[in-house]
């Protein structure tokens, strides 16, 4: 991993595009997840456009905007790409419904965390069996958290590699590729949503806040569902 680590984070040019080709050199094993954002649009395209052999998942909740199936549909048919999906167990989520109501997560930060753990943690977990590279779209600007992260790293909890191309990429960069290369959106972004994720969890932001700050806006804890800690 040193090695990998090393090329990308030392490559002069842009590294995104390379960041995913040499993903390939280290392991044929090599997925990505997206929930359909901007950065995940970014990515796919990379992939979609350079017949690149990455595999794609995406995790449905089964509480996400309406935009975001409608994004995913764009997505499919634009670039013609089967996206694998992994949804939390029936039984699971049954099982919180009736014990705790569909709202449950409001009430305290554990009840929140169980959420994600059964609609997000579990799903992800089984959507990277058997892969030794996990790609993302992070982003360091996305909030104080991300801005410490790496754009190589060991994920212990998942025992993946975990690789994010866009790490470095600033917001102007990103919308710039976006419109050059008529990559499809949410149209929640347009209306105040830079981070989308479940319909109840997730709100608009106002100027000034952080890009994650719409995100379990009730809580003053981190930012972060447990995906990437």
């Amino acid at each position: 991993m040193d090695t990998l680590k090393n090329q990308i984070e030392s490559y002069s040019g842009d590294q995104a595009l390379f960041a995913l080709r040499k993903s390939l050199e280290y392991s044929t094993k090599v997925t990505f997840s997206t929930s359909f954002g901007k950065e995940d649009q970014v990515i796919t395209h990379l992939i979609a456009k350079n017949d690149l052999p990455i595999s794609i998942f995406t995790l449905d909740t089964g509480r996400l905007f309406e935009e975001t199936y409608a994004t995913f549909d764009r997505t499919i048919k634009k670039y013609k790409l089967n996206i694998q999906v992994s949804s939390p167990q029936t039984t699971e989520v049954e099982n919180l419904m009736t014990k705790k109501g569909p709202y449950s997560f409001y009430d305290s930060v554990e009840n929140r965390k169980e959420c994600c753990s059964i609609r997000k943690i579990e799903p992800l977990k089984r959507a990277l069996k058997g892969f030794d590279i996990w790609i993302t779209g992070l982003r360091s600007e996305q909030s104080a958290n991300r801005s410490e992260m790496e754009m190589v790293e060991w994920d212990e909890s998942n025992q993946i590699i975990k690789i994010h191309p866009l790490l470095n990429w600033n917001s102007e960069k990103l919308n710039q590729f976006i419109n050059t290369n008529n990559i499809p959106i949410n149209p929640l972004h347009a209306k105040g949503y830079p981070s989308i994720g479940c319909n109840s969890c997730t709100r608009a932001i106002i100027e000034g806040e952080d890009e994650r700050a719409g995100r379990w806006w009730w809580e003053n804890t981190k930012k972060e569902c447990g995906l990437h800690n």
